[in-house]
C-alpha cells in the first residue's frame, strides 16, 4: 500500500509540475503586459509633458505589448525589452478624460536597467516618426506599430481606471 501511495504522490508531484511549467509560459504575456503598464503608471507625472503643460496626478495608462525581447522567454525576469504602445493619462481630480494632459505612442521598456528605461518614438528635425519608428524598433514589432493601438477592451479599462482616479 505505501508503494502506491509513493507512486501516487510522485506522479502527482510530476503532473503538477509539467502543469507548473505549463502556465508559466502563457502567463509570461499577461506578466509582460502589467509589468509594463505598472513601469508606465510608476513614472513620474511631470515627465508627461503636453504642449508645456505640468500636470500632477496619478498616471494612468493603457497598453498594448507587440512584443519582448527575449521572444522565448519562459518568465517575467528573462525578458530584457518590451515592445509596445502606451496612451497614458495624468488623472486630475474632476478632470474629465478629453482634457487631460496625455502621452501616447510607441514605447520601448528596458527591463535591465534600474529603474526600467523608458524610451518612447519621437520625431526629429532630420528624421521623420516613421524612420525613427524602424530605427528604434524590430521590423516585425515596427509594422505592429503602424497598424495597431489599444484594443478596445483596453480602452475600456483605461477610460474606467481613469474615470475613477479623477473622481468621476
Amino acid at each position: 500500500m505505501k508503494r502506491y501511495v509513493g507512486v501516487a504522490a510522485i506522479l502527482l508531484a510530476v503532473a503538477g509540475g509539467i502543469a507548473v511549467l505549463r502556465d508559466s509560459g502563457e502567463d509570461v504575456a499577461a506578466q509582460v503586459t502589467n509589468r509594463m503598464r505598472g513601469i508606465l503608471e510608476e513614472s513620474d507625472p511631470g515627465t508627461h509633458n503636453h504642449a508645456g503643460q505640468q500636470a500632477e496626478g496619478t498616471v494612468i495608462c493603457g497598453v498594448r505589448v507587440y512584443g519582448y525581447e527575449p521572444p522565448d522567454a519562459s518568465a517575467l525576469t528573462a525578458v530584457r525589452e518590451i515592445y509596445g504602445f502606451h496612451l497614458c493619462g495624468v488623472a486630475e481630480d474632476k478632470q474629465p478624460w478629453d482634457v487631460a494632459v496625455k502621452l501616447a505612442g510607441p514605447v520601448i521598456l528596458d527591463l535591465s536597467a534600474e529603474p526600467p528605461g523608458i524610451r518612447v518614438v519621437e520625431a526629429t528635425a532630420e528624421v521623420k516618426y516613421v524612420d525613427r519608428l524602424r530605427e528604434m524598433f524590430p521590423a516585425k514589432y515596427a509594422d505592429l506599430a503602424q497598424k495597431e493601438a489599444l484594443t478596445e477592451d483596453e480602452m475600456a479599462d483605461l477610460r474606467r481606471r481613469y474615470d475613477d482616479a479623477a473622481g468621476l
